[in-house]
């Protein structure tokens, strides 16, 4: 197991051709946005829990999003009608990352890979430009969202969360048609789950994911506070 260096001026990773089968690459570091931000544009993202070390991930394969191939159903086309959901763009990052962290059905006790640590870390990155929430609102209530990390022409998806049916998937369609708009190549969704897969979302190989990642890298960044364009 490769175990990241102390040294806050060393910020580099292992090959990830040196993960384990399970994608597990190395343990360690820290959360600082030059850290966290080499481990994206590398294809790696950090996963654990709180009674665990910081644990760094490249899976493969890896599950990802063309925006050209996103499917919506028949049904989520209904909750996509205007009135039913208002969406916005970073206005309430903390609370949507705090909505991915609570309670749900798989994990009553909350989302504990959403550490305090991973709060305050993501937190600081929506401050300085790269991490974005997508917020889905309901006669005033928030009752949806997602949020990633946004380098070049890649948006990493983190996490969603639903309080309302749909509401997580209108947020994440919403992103998807704006993101298309800029130019993004593609959001990476890490590991495949009926939701995402149900959205068009599909398994790669990772040296395949990886070119892609190195093609996307080289749109220019879309830094700062996001607002969708005006219809």
């Amino acid at each position: 197991m490769f175990r990241l260096s102390a040294n806050p001026l060393d910020l580099g990773f292992p090959s990830v051709e040196q993960a384990s089968t399970d994608g597990l690459l190395a343990v360690g570091g820290d959360l600082r946005p030059e850290r966290l931000l080499e481990a994206y544009r590398h294809g790696i993202f950090p996963w654990y829990n709180d009674d665990q070390p910081i644990l760094w991930w490249s899976p493969d394969p890896r599950t990802v999003l063309f925006p050209d191939k996103l499917h919506i159903s028949r049904s989520l086309k209904r909750s996509l009608r205007p009135g039913i959901f208002s969406i916005t763009l970073d206005t309430k990052f903390r609370e949507v990352m705090l909505g991915c962290a609570g309670p749900r059905q798989q994990y009553p006790n909350g989302g504990t890979w959403i550490t305090a640590g991973m709060l305050a870390a993501y937190t600081h990155l929506h401050e300085l430009g790269y991490a974005h929430s997508v917020e889905t609102w309901q006669e005033g209530e928030l009752v949806g969202g997602l949020y990633g990390v946004a380098l070049g022409g890649v948006f990493f998806a983190e996490s969603m969360f639903t309080r309302a049916s749909d509401a997580s998937k209108v947020a994440l369609v919403s992103l998807m048609r704006q993101l298309q708009t800029w130019g993004f190549r593609l959001m990476d969704c890490q590991q495949s789950s009926p939701h995402v897969t149900a959205l068009g979302a599909e398994a790669i190989p990772r040296r395949d994911f990886l070119d892609h990642l190195t093609t996307a890298l080289a749109v220019p960044d879309r830094h700062g506070r996001w607002q969708f364009d005006a219809p």
